[in-house]
């Protein structure tokens, strides 16, 4: 099969178009003939060497959907032929080989390209919203909202019957906009968000976090899902102490630490709602296996709208 290695850590030039063995399933798992693949941030920060979890050589991606091909012992065989998405890794490949617990089946108004486009993405973004709490009337800021993550947030909110101001940059503002926040703050050009908001939801993280503090109003809730401009203040702790009195919650999310039982069950809820027209998950741009490192170039130079997507 056709698949893309990281050849050394370091620059999108890493990713190499190579000739692989078709794999084969192991108890439990299951082979899916590739349709899509995501592409994201966090497969640039791993193929940079920061996250520290995989070996050269190894095949980037974390989700995949197409169809079931073949199951291994201990699979249902009844998978076979399916429209799946599925996590894991190794995903910029003709094949890939997932657990079986590791999917969720697809609505048939949903296109491979779709399911992507929502899949981690709208995992994060939805249950860090459960997370917060999020209630009907309150005020919710979503930092990168042009982002995968950050404009999946934006709309999970507007549903959940939040009011929702959206941060993102002059390049995406409107496409933002018809997201149905209420308000959209271009960054570096308009005034920063004055808040009260009773929750943030920041895949961005960096120095700007310390800012945010003062506009959280008491009770609020502060949820990091990611790190686009790096690892939060070292000063962070400190300006939550100095806002005792409001009680805030300043709260880490991580996917890693969600089951993929309960991985699947959102998903489903999700797809469901994109089958009934209530999401739009969003397509930033199409390409072929062989221009993995330009997917990654575009992500890494910003201004991206939505998910990119491989098609193998």
């Amino acid at each position: 099969m056709r698949a893309i290695i990281v050849k050394e850590f370091g620059a999108a030039d890493q990713l190499i178009l190579a000739s692989l063995s078709d794999p084969r399933p192991g108890p439990g798992e299951l082979v899916l003939d590739v349709e899509a693949a995501g592409v994201g941030l966090v497969d640039v920060l791993q193929r940079r060497g920061y996250l520290g979890a995989a070996a050269r050589g190894y095949v980037p991606g974390l989700e995949a959907a197409g169809v079931v091909a073949a199951v291994g012992p201990g699979s249902n065989t009844q998978l076979v032929g399916k429209k799946v998405l599925a996590w894991g890794q190794g995903a910029y490949a003709q094949k890939f080989v997932a657990k079986s617990s590791a999917i969720v089946e697809l609505p048939d108004v949903v296109s491979p390209d779709t399911a992507v486009a929502l899949g981690i993405n709208a995992l994060v973004a939805q249950l860090s919203l459960d997370r917060a709490g999020v209630k009907p009337g309150e005020r919710v800021l979503v930092r990168g909202a042009s982002g995968g993550i950050g404009a999946t947030a934006a709309q999970l909110a507007v549903l959940a019957g939040a009011v929702v101001t959206a941060v993102t940059n002059t390049q995406n503002a409107e496409a933002v906009a018809s997201l149905g926040v209420q308000h959209v703050k271009r960054r570096g050009v308009d005034e920063s968000p004055q808040g009260p908001f009773d929750v943030i939801i920041d895949p961005v993280a960096g120095e700007g976090m310390l800012d945010l503090v003062d506009t959280l109003a008491s009770n609020g809730r502060y949820v990091v899902n990611g790190a686009a401009a790096g690892y939060p203040p070292a000063g962070m702790a400190e300006a939550m102490l100095q806002s005792f009195s409001r009680s805030l919650t300043y709260s880490l999310f991580s996917l890693d630490s969600i089951s993929d039982e309960m991985r699947a069950q959102t998903l489903s809820r999700l797809l469901g709602r994109v089958a009934a027209g209530e999401i739009r998950p969003v397509v930033a741009d199409t390409l072929p296996l062989e221009d993995a490192s330009k997917a990654h170039m575009m992500i890494e130079a910003g201004g991206t709208f939505g998910k990119v997507v491989l098609r193998p």
